[in-house]
């Protein structure tokens, strides 16, 4: 795991989607297609802003999962993820995905679950955006997550620091108004990216960020489990990496 850290948000998201560009190239020089996973929230916002202006990617042969969504919120919903996607992703690239593979948060939730599953079973996945939320869950993997799961789309609870980080970022009214249930792409899933490119600002998120990549790795905070992977890199702003060691 390697650790960048950049003066600003915009700075770290401008790093982050060119690292990522240049992964997507690579992969379709080599094989002609490639897979991206996509996570959501207000951390992602200048990276998918930079990274749909990204040059020279063929976007018609690049097919792209996201990593969670709400269980029961309609597309229409501010908060839905599809909605933020569809509006910040697909909709500002310069021409049509190969794919996008929605997460429909409206539909039966274990069925749902094994419609993903079949389409992503076998893929070669060249790059994961991810972030760690303020309780260090990864996509929507609260603690204590689910470390041993093969299956790549599983139906999560969420915990109520989870939902109060949903409701301080302004996506619900009222506490009651977060879901308490969701669908997630689930850790091991999540680790078979060859490429992970993890983007946490903010002051709000330095005790998980500290308690994920200083501390052991743990189900109790779920995003430890980046530092099993061989590939990822986290962009970090002074903010965000305040708590972390020195030196």
């Amino acid at each position: 795991m390697h650790i960048e850290i950049r003066d600003t948000k915009t700075e770290l998201g401008k790093q982050a989607a060119e690292d990522g560009a240049a992964v997507l190239r690579r992969a379709l020089a080599e094989d002609g297609n490639a897979t991206v996973l996509l996570a959501t929230g207000m951390s992602q916002f200048e990276m998918l802003a930079e990274l749909v202006k990204a040059p020279d990617i063929a976007w018609d042969r690049v097919t792209a999962f996201h990593l969670d969504e709400y269980v029961g919120l309609p597309v229409t919903h501010p908060a839905s993820f599809r909605k933020y996607l569809r509006e910040r992703f697909v909709a500002q690239l310069p021409g049509p995905l190969a794919a996008f593979h929605e997460i429909n948060g409206e539909n039966d939730p274990p069925s749902e679950c094994e419609r993903l599953n079949a389409l992503i079973s076998g893929k070669r996945i060249a790059v994961a955006f991810v972030g760690i939320g303020e309780n260090g869950h990864l996509a929507f993997n609260d603690p204590p997550a689910d470390f041993d799961t093969e299956q790549p789309y599983i139906v999560v609870d969420l915990d109520d620091a989870c939902r109060r980080q949903q409701l301080g970022e302004g996506w619900f009214p009222t506490f009651d108004d977060v879901p308490a249930k969701a669908i997630s792409m689930s850790i091991r899933q999540i680790l078979k990216a060859e490429r992970i490119l993890c983007v946490v600002p903010d002051a709000r998120k330095a005790e998980a960020v500290r308690n994920c990549l200083a501390g052991p790795v743990s189900n109790l905070a779920p995003a430890s489990a980046l530092q099993d992977h061989p590939a990822t890199t986290v962009y970090l702003d002074p903010a965000s990496a305040a708590l972390l060691p020195k030196g």
